[in-house]
């Protein structure tokens, strides 16, 4: 065995061994119980980056734990491969998007081997290969012919730049989250699928998920938003149709002072067709964004329509505007207004001058001031005629009661949720697989012609997508008959939204194979990021129960546990420019002095000394010029030392902050760990009956199964990865301690470095899977059982008694771990020092904590 730990010599070595034994391969073992271990999959970027390394080092470390449980064990990995990222940049680059994206897998899968997670590289799935996507196109059609999936015109957020359609979550402060421009409102014809059929369903069964944190459920159960209101009609005046409205709050319609409609609302648009003024406004709002949270904070504006609408209780006649805080994807478009107690609508009021009536009563004592904000709690009504006096709950039954009197209204559940628009304009996706007929009817491709295949030997002119006006991908015959294909590609939430299924049989010839789906299914345990809380696990387990409901799982849900790791952020400096603006440094270029406390001096630029101003810890990212490269940080320290640095420096939920020298000292603590191992490796080994061991060699004996007890606790059970590394090395900073050429504290090293080899195994798999060789151990250390704790160490013959006169320590004492509370009161009382406190004072009471303490109260 060598002297020192060298990583680059010993890491290539471990996985070629794993990967000729095929130790990650997973087959479905019915005997034994399973363990599915996912992290979120990655899009092909080019690179990793070190957001990456923390997401995968955690579902390895919990993979590999659970394996040495005696858990089947699966762990997949694969490409998030379709998108506008891949598409832009093949632009940029003047190539075709597979091309790039394929050298990309390729490059990063070389990254991800050279960081050992254990991936069952025959599973590896990319979603743009069309043995993937031919099964979704299949899905979809199926949910055609089931009604879940429908085509419509419909208002939607268009970036005038990229040339496709944006979610509102990816539209922020009106301008594209991509590129920046100002987003516009556009109608089109779009592909649905019914999300909205399954509401109840995704609300409900958030109560199963005990394993998910209660801010990613709050946040779709939010995001579902389930509402029970009334829905009603305003007539027109001079008109014979209806103006339909929902409010969560009738108990305030005797306060409506006006109507609003949305910008795209029907009204608007007939109003707008005389009037150039409104149908300018009408066209601003439809260049703004329908963000929810941008709506709420930007200027309220509107137009007059020149209808009136007619209160259905009152017969007043209030005014129909339009305005740019009304979404007309939203409820019906159109609200109610009551500026009085409704914030958004006293805003509006406040700019138009228009009426407000209060028409709730403050609770008693309270005093509220309509010229400075609507008062928005509930409460008693007050000017509303037969209704005053009447508590919310009493107002909203007895006001839907006359509503559904007068024919004009009902009781009404709501969600927020609206179905889920999967088509998008752009070239790089899956093919939307539907068929335009001769005379013009939408019929889903049949089975036998999928997959409907995205050509990619193709050219890229700017974001023009290359299939649309393509005779040849357009053009062909079903039927005997001339047709067209749909040229619209899929939303590639669409491609993440099932492939955690596909991994259990990526090669069957079928979407799923059931025996193997409903094996592993559901995801044991899921990891990734926060951001995805919405979107992408709402869609995830939406599309699970469709395949549910088409009897290819038999699940709920897709994820029993999930686990959202924080962002890795690292140091930011930068100089100002001639022009005033930021140039952003990387940090390994930069020179740093401290203080006396640790904190910042100065830093200077390396290569000129150049002054340079920091700007504290920041996400790593391209702009700021921050970002660690995980190849140079292998290369330098080793995978096993990142590894290790990724799970320790923080909790796995709280941001990590680099720094090089907690990676340093990472390093120094692996090295100490094999120099114990060279070290017990110089002589010859023995084993001392537990019994035997002297009094020393008992206590250390007795930290390593402490260790062994809170790692098993913190790695296995709590996920605080940190502080199971930390106890680890807090066990040998005692085992450095043992002489070595003593057979009893040898004895106990040797037992201790087996259970350290163990418990960091899944954190440095190459560095402990070595010293499990060269310690003579058979097979891999992967599959070895993780060390149990011996009861019986944990026992003390003795313990450390406090002993304190008023409350104030005058003795530490060695006590026999077995002495009752009269046995400690004396020894405390004839202590010496104890003694000499206590001389010539009366001692009016003794406090025994059994194990712990005495306490003298003397005066």
């Amino acid at each position: 065995m060598q002297e020192t730990y060298v990583p680059h010599e010993i890491e290539p070595a471990v996985q070629q061994q794993w990967d000729e034994n095929q130790v990650f391969k997973a087959v479905v073992d019915s005997n034994k119980e399973k363990f599915y271990c996912l992290s979120m999959f990655p899009y092909p970027s080019g690179r990793l980056h070190m957001g990456h390394v923390r997401n995968y080092t955690i579902g390895d470390v919990i993979s590999r734990y659970q394996r040495m449980q005696g858990k089947n064990v699966m762990q997949p990995m694969g490409w998030d491969a379709f998108g506008l990222p891949a598409e832009n940049a093949a632009i940029k680059n003047k190539t075709a998007p597979a091309k790039w994206t394929k050298e990309n897998i390729a490059y990063m899968k070389n990254q991800l081997k050279s960081l050992g997670f254990g991936y069952d590289w025959d599973r590896e799935i990319a979603t743009c290969d069309p043995d993937y996507y031919r099964w979704e196109q299949w899905f979809f059609t199926k949910l055609i012919d089931k009604d879940l999936a429908y085509k419509k015109v419909s208002a939607v957020n268009w970036c005038p730049h990229d040339q496709t359609v944006l979610a509102n979550e990816q539209v922020i402060e009106g301008c594209c989250w991509r590129c920046d421009t100002p987003v516009e409102r556009k109608e089109i014809p779009q592909w649905f699928i019914r999300i909205t059929a399954y509401a109840e369903e995704l609300l409900n069964d958030l109560d199963q998920l005990d394993g998910w944190p209660e801010q990613v459920k709050t946040m779709q159960r939010n995001w579902i938003g389930k509402s029970r209101g009334v829905q009603f009609k305003f007539d027109l005046a001079g008109r014979d149709d209806q103006l339909e409205v929902y409010t969560t709050r009738p108990d305030t319609l005797m306060g409506v002072s006006y109507v609003a409609v949305a910008a795209g609302h029907p009204l608007a648009k007939e109003a707008a067709a005389n009037n150039p003024e409104l149908a300018a406004f009408i066209e601003e709002c439809q260049k703004s964004g329908t963000a929810e949270a941008d709506v709420a904070t930007k200027e309220k504006k509107g137009l007059k329509t020149g209808f009136k609408a007619i209160h259905p209780l009152n017969g007043k006649e209030v005014d129909v505007w339009v305005a740019n805080f009304v979404l007309m994807e939203f409820g019906t478009g159109a609200v109610m207004a009551v500026p009085a107690h409704d914030q958004r609508d006293w805003e509006f009021a406040q700019q138009y001058g228009i009426d407000i009536q209060q028409v709730i009563e403050p609770a008693a004592g309270e005093e509220i001031d309509l010229t400075a904000a609507a008062y928005t709690e509930k409460g008693k009504l007050v000017n509303s005629g037969e209704f005053d006096g009447l508590e919310f709950e009493a107002a909203f039954d007895a006001v839907a009661a006359k509503l559904a009197e007068l024919g004009k209204g009902e009781i009404k559940v709501n969600y927020r949720l609206r179905d889920w628009g999967v088509s998008r304009q752009r070239y790089w996706g899956a093919p939307i697989p539907v068929i335009r007929t001769a005379d013009d009817k939408m019929v889903p491709t049949p089975a036998d012609m999928l997959p409907v295949e995205l050509p990619t030997d193709v050219v890229m002119d700017g974001v023009n997508s290359p299939i649309k006006n393509n005779p040849d991908f357009e053009n062909i015959t079903l039927n005997g008959e001339s047709a067209f294909r749909e040229t619209d590609t899929f939303d590639t939430f669409m491609e993440s939204s099932w492939y955690f299924a596909r991994y259990c049989s990526p090669k069957a010839d079928q979407m799923l194979d059931p025996t193997e789906a409903n094996y592993w299914l559901p995801v044991d345990q899921y990891i990734g990021g926060i951001e995805h809380a919405i979107l992408h696990l709402l869609y995830s387990r939406f599309f699970h129960k469709l395949l549910r409901d088409a009897g290819l799982v038999e699940s709920d849900e897709p994820f029993k546990s999930l686990l959202c790791q924080g962002m890795v952020l690292a140091d930011a400096f930068y100089y100002t420019n001639e022009n005033g603006g930021k140039e952003w440094v990387n940090p390994t270029e930069v020179d740093v002095e401290r203080n006396d406390k640790g904190g910042m001096a100065s830093a200077k630029r390396k290569t000129d000394g150049l002054e340079l101003s920091y700007a504290g810890m920041s996400k790593m990212s391209k702009s700021k010029n921050n970002g660690v490269d995980p190849q140079e940080a292998i290369q330098q320290y080793g995978a096993d030392t990142v590894r290790v640095y990724t799970m320790f420096a923080a909790p796995p939920e709280q941001t990590l902050e680099w720094a090089d020298s907690g990676v340093q000292g990472v390093q120094r603590f692996l090295q100490r760990v094999w120099r114990l191992a060279f070290e017990l490796k110089q002589h010859e080994a023995v084993s001392v009956a537990a019994d035997q061991l002297p009094k020393a060699d008992k206590d250390a004996r007795r930290k390593l199964h402490e260790t062994i007890a809170k790692a098993s606790d913190d790695i296995g059970r709590r996920y605080n990865f940190n502080t199971g590394i930390a106890a680890i090395m807090e066990l040998m900073k005692t085992l450095t301690k043992l002489d070595l050429t003593v057979d009893s504290s040898r004895s106990v090293a040797a037992e201790a470095l087996d259970a350290i080899v163990r418990m960091l195994s899944p954190m440095a798999p190459h560095m402990t899977q070595q010293l499990w060789t060269e310690f003579g151990n058979e097979g891999l250390v992967v599959d070895a059982a993780w060390p149990a704790v011996d009861e019986s160490a944990l026992v003390a013959d003795s313990i450390q008694l406090i002993v304190q006169v008023n409350g104030k320590l005058r003795a530490k004492l060695e006590a026999p771990a077995s002495a009752g509370k009269d046995e400690l009161e004396a020894m405390a009382m004839s202590d010496e020092a104890v003694q000499r406190q206590i001389e010539g004072k009366t001692v009016r009471k003794v406090i025994v904590v059994p194990g712990k303490l005495v306490n003298i109260v003397a005066n």
